[in-house]
């Protein structure tokens, strides 16, 4: 049924497709606009009602518990397993896709690709039980990291650590691969923001040749690397045109840096249709685990130590991406570039 040139959605759609749309909603507007949204709320409190007290207090908790979103964070397994995360890995599906076991008596750094637009499959299964980590990889404990900012915003920064988040610094990844014990895995999406500039359908294009910061980790603590690609995460949305060098690449890179995110112009569909809206397209994601690269730990570790394992990682990445294009629906000329 067509209205306006939009493609409604049916009235009759069975509940089970209603609540796994509700479930890819409620991640879609929590990362879009929850943060923002608490933000406001807790400055109009301030300084327009006699409800000023509320963020006052909330803002002295803040600055006494700041520091635990780089100190392993607040997560809770039971937030982990909450239903509307599973209904959310259904709606596309999202498959965690094992090719190997962990050992817990490591530690290890997850290096996640791509970006995408809202890293949508990297949160379902990292950040939560929907796929079942936890099942597939009995005694380890998975931590997403996130971008620094994501903690500054009141209430959302408690209810993303609940997930199991932490911030995606130095001294978080730190504090997990040294003060947490053994059996943890540090989820590192490695191109960051400004790979989400290139997440669009078909591209294969990772921000990687000057990302070295997560080898200097592995080796600092001797934690084991661990290359993740989700076949299908670039494919979630459409994003406008903005080649290498156009005026509209420039503008956000430039924004990119003055915000500390970045802001691609992307389009998915909607809740009530599935032509134009911020929802991501209903398309498979198949996130591939692999084999573990084991790391000789380096107190001090040399630019030619890192260089090292980079490039062995960056092959890692490849003959995993290789083996397994064919079976998620790529084509044999697809291949991975790195810039």
């Amino acid at each position: 049924m067509s209205l306006f040139g939009l493609e409604l959605v049916p009235l009759n759609l069975p509940l089970e497709k209603r609540l796994q749309t509700l479930g890819v909603l409620h991640f879609t507007y929590l990362f879009l606009f929850f943060g923002l949204g608490t933000l406001f709320l807790f400055l109009y409190l301030l300084f327009f009602t006699s409800y000023y007290l509320i963020p006052l207090a909330y803002y002295v908790w803040y600055r006494y518990d700041r520091s635990i979103s780089e100190q392993g964070g607040r997560r809770s397994n039971w937030v982990r397993r909450w239903r509307i995360f599973k209904w959310a890995a259904e709606y596309f599906p999202v498959e965690l896709v094992k090719t190997c076991d962990l050992n817990p008596n490591k530690n290890y750094i997850l290096a996640c690709h791509p970006h995408g637009i809202m890293c949508q499959s990297h949160f379902v299964n990292f950040a939560s039980e929907a796929t079942g980590f936890s099942n597939k990889f009995p005694g380890i404990k998975s931590y997403l990291t996130a971008l620094s900012s994501s903690f500054s915003y009141p209430l959302f920064r408690e209810y993303f650590m609940l997930s199991g988040s932490i911030q995606a610094s130095g001294a978080s990844i730190d504090w997990v691969l040294t003060k947490e014990g053994t059996g943890n895995a540090v989820a590192l999406i490695v191109g960051g923001a400004k790979e989400a500039l290139d997440a669009r359908p078909g591209n294969h294009r990772l921000k990687l040749k000057d990302r070295r910061g997560f080898c200097k980790r592995a080796l600092l603590h001797g934690a084991s690397l661990v290359p993740v690609y989700a076949f299908g995460e670039n494919d979630l949305y459409s994003q406008a045109a903005n080649p290498e060098g156009s005026k509209v690449r420039k503008f956000q890179n430039f924004l990119t840096c003055i915000l500390g995110f970045s802001p691609p112009m992307f389009y998915g569909r909607g809740f009530f249709n599935y032509t134009f809206g911020l929802l991501p397209y209903q398309k498979p994601v198949y996130t591939v685990v692999g084999s573990a690269l084991d790391v000789v730990k380096a107190e001090d570790p040399s630019q030619e130590q890192i260089d090292f394992l980079h490039n062995k990682y960056c092959q890692a990445l490849i003959d995993l991406f290789e083996t397994h294009k064919l079976k998620y629906g790529l084509r044999e000329s697809d291949h991975l570039t790195f810039y």
